[in-house]
C-alpha cells in the first residue's frame, strides 16, 4: 500500500524513505536546528524528534537504565555505563516553545517532521503544529488507548515493535484500522543501545510485508550503516537513523550514530544501492541492447558458395558480431538454396536465400 507523508510517497513502488533520527542526540533547540540543518544537506526526506512530559513519563527518578558510549573512535571501543533515565530523558527535553522554531526550520528546509509522543495532549499539540506523522513507542505497542486516540487524528502512525510479538502487532494495527485510518509503516526496531547483531533479525521485514499490507521499516541501533544497506535490499520502505553531532558524546545512542560528514555517504549509499536493485523484470535500454551485439555471434559462410547450392550444416561458420541471422535462426538456413554466389567468410543474408 503507498500513501504520502508530507508531499513525497512512500511504499513498494517509490524511493526508500529516509528519515534521520534527531530526537535521542540533541541537547535542546540550538543542537536540535543544527542537526536538521545537517539533516536537509545530507538529502533526508525526514527528521524526527520525542515529545514527552519528562515527570509524568518518567516519576521514579532513579529509574536506572544501561548503555553503551564510545570511548575510543580508532577502535571501536565501548564502554558500559548506568545513570537514571529521568537524567539521560532530562538532557534532550524541549520545552514548548522550542517546537514551533523546530518545525518552521524543517518547513523551510523541505523536511518532513515526525515525533513520538506519550499522551493525549502530546498527540493533539502534535496536530496543531503540523506533524506529518507520529510515531509510538516500542514499549506503547499494547497501549490501545494511546494508539486509538493517535489514529483518530488521520496521520501516518508508525508502530515500533521491539520486543512485541506479531499477535501484539496485529492487535495494534486493528486499533488503528477500526479508526478509519490506514496509513501505517511497521517497524522492525531491534533492542539495545547498540543493538546485538543476533537481536537485528532483518528477515522479519519479509514477514512483515507479508502479514502486512503496509510500508515496512526498519529503525537502526547499530553503527555504521551495514544494517541499513541490508534492510533495503530485503524490502524495507523506510529507514530510520539516529543522527550526532558527535558520537563520542557520554549519552545513549550517540555511539552507533550517524555525524555530519557520514550523513550524505548514508543517503547516497542507499539510493545507488536502489539504482543497482533495478526492478523485477529484465529492462534493456538501448544502449545495451546496441552492445551485445558485440559480444553475440552471427551465420557467416564457412565456405565459397555458388548460386543453387543447397545449405548444409558444415557450411554454416559462427562468428561475431551479432548483426547477421542469429545462430538460434541457423535452422532456417539448412536446406535452403543460395540464391546468388557468396565467398567465404561472407555473412549469411536472408536476401541471400530464394
Amino acid at each position: 500500500m503507498n500513501f504520502n507523508i508530507g508531499d513525497r510517497q512512500i511504499g513498494d513502488d517509490f524511493p526508500c524513505y529516509i528519515t534521520l533520527e534527531a530526537g535521542p542526540t540533541h541537547d535542546g533547540l540550538d543542537t536540535a536546528l543544527k542537526l536538521v540543518r545537517q539533516a536537509a544537506q545530507a538529502g533526508a526526506d525526514a527528521v524526527k524528534f520525542q515529545l514527552f512530559d519528562l515527570d509524568r513519563l518518567v516519576p521514579d527518578r532513579k529509574q536506572p537504565f544501561t548503555y553503551s558510549i564510545l570511548v575510543d573512535r580508532a577502535t571501536g571501543k565501548l564502554e558500559e555505563i548506568t545513570e537514571p533515565l529521568y537524567d539521560i530523558l532530562a538532557r534532550r527535553h524541549l520545552k514548548r516553545e522550542d517546537w514551533l522554531p523546530l518545525k518552521r526550520e524543517c518547513d523551510k528546509l523541505g523536511l518532513a517532521f515526525f515525533s513520538t509522543a506519550a499522551f493525549p495532549e502530546e498527540i493533539d499539540f502534535l496536530v496543531k503544529l503540523g506533524c506529518h506523522s507520529i510515531k509510538i513507542a516500542s514499549g506503547d505497542v499494547n497501549h490501545h488507548p494511546l494508539i486509538r486516540y493517535a489514529a483518530k487524528t488521520g496521520l501516518c502512525l508508525q508502530l515500533d515493535t521491539g520486543g512485541s510479538t506479531l499477535g501484539e502487532v496485529e492487535a495494534a494495527v486493528d486499533v488503528i484500522l477500526k479508526e478509519g485510518n490506514s496509513n501505517i509503516i511497521i517497524h522492525q526496531c531491534p533492542s539495545g543501545y547498540p543493538a546485538r547483531l543476533e537481536s537485528i533479525n532483518l528477515r522479519i521485514i519479509q514477514t512483515l510485508k507479508q502479514m502486512f499490507r503496509f510500508p515496512a521499516a526498519f529503525s537502526d541501533h547499530t553503527p555504521g550503516w551495514e544494517m541499513d544497506i541490508a534492510a533495503v535490499a530485503l524490502g524495507a520502505n523506510m529507514v530510520e537513523k539516529t543522527i550526532t553531532l558527535d558520537r563520542t558524546t557520554r549519552s545513549v545512542e550517540h555511539s552507533f550514530s550517524l555525524e555530519k560528514e557520514e550523513m550524505p555517504k548514508f543517503v547516497k549509499a542507499i539510493r545507488e544501492l536502489e539504482i543497482a536493485l533495478g526492478k523485477t523484470r529484465r529492462i534493456m535500454g538501448d544502449e545495451e541492447r546496441a552492445k551485445r551485439l558485440g559480444a553475440r555471434r552471427s551465420c557467416f559462410l564457412a565456405k565459397d558458395l555458388k548460386a543453387g547450392d543447397v545449405i548444409t550444416e558444415d557450411m554454416i561458420d559462427y562468428r561475431r558480431p551479432g548483426k547477421g541471422i542469429a545462430p538460434n535462426d541457423a535452422k532456417a538456413l539448412i536446406g535452403a538454396r543460395m540464391r546468388r554466389d557468396k565467398s567465404s567468410g561472407a555473412l549469411f543474408e536472408w536476401k541471400d536465400l530464394e
